[in-house]
């Protein structure tokens, strides 16, 4: 059963804090385009309000969830409790791309690790619905750690190869949607 709840509850917010990995949706708006499903780690979510979260953007080889967020907001979380009591959450709702030239950026920012290697942006979600639902068919998995390949990766790159690669591939969706990396 689909339990709605009134928002992100004090309980619903520590439950989500223990879960290593979340899954992230969006779409675009043409039929045919592609619906993007994303995994995050990493410690990339943060609850900001009842009504509000914050996933840090990590630079990575496609940018599909900044392009549909770009064009039309639409965007669901989903955690799955792979250990424990089951349990699926869901977050529905709209996002918007914060970049570092916003004014939002430095607030949003500093709720995460400042050492964090190959940040992007940050996807700032209103949440309009919050639900649970059972989770019996979500498997039993051990967490091991997080991988360090993408934040090793970053820093090697350095803020200029980042800019650089970013420029060169995460500028257009796989549907042919033009992403803003920055104010330009």
């Amino acid at each position: 059963m689909n339990k709605p709840h009134p928002g992100i509850t004090p309980e619903l917010a520590e439950w989500i804090e223990q879960q290593p990995v979340c899954f992230v949706a969006t779409a675009p708006l043409a039929g045919d385009g592609h619906i993007n499903l994303s995994p995050r780690g990493l410690d990339s979510i943060r609850i900001v309000e009842p009504h509000q979260v914050a996933i840090l953007d990590l630079t990575g080889s496609g940018n599909e969830t900044a392009a549909h967020l770009q064009e039309n907001g639409r965007i669901t979380v989903m955690f799955c409790a792979f250990a424990g009591k089951p349990r699926i959450l869901r977050l529905y709702g709209t996002g918007e791309v914060v970049l570092p030239d916003r004014s939002a950026w430095p607030e949003l920012r500093s709720r995460f690790a400042a050492d964090t290697a190959g940040v992007r942006q940050i996807f700032r979600v209103t949440v309009t619905r919050v639900a649970t639902s059972c989770g019996f068919g979500v498997p039993l998995l051990e967490y091991v750690a997080d991988r360090d390949e993408l934040p090793n990766w970053a820093a090697r790159k350095g803020p200029e190869g980042l800019a650089e690669y970013r420029d060169k591939n995460n500028r257009v969706s796989l549907d042919g949607l033009a992403i803003a990396l920055r104010d330009d």
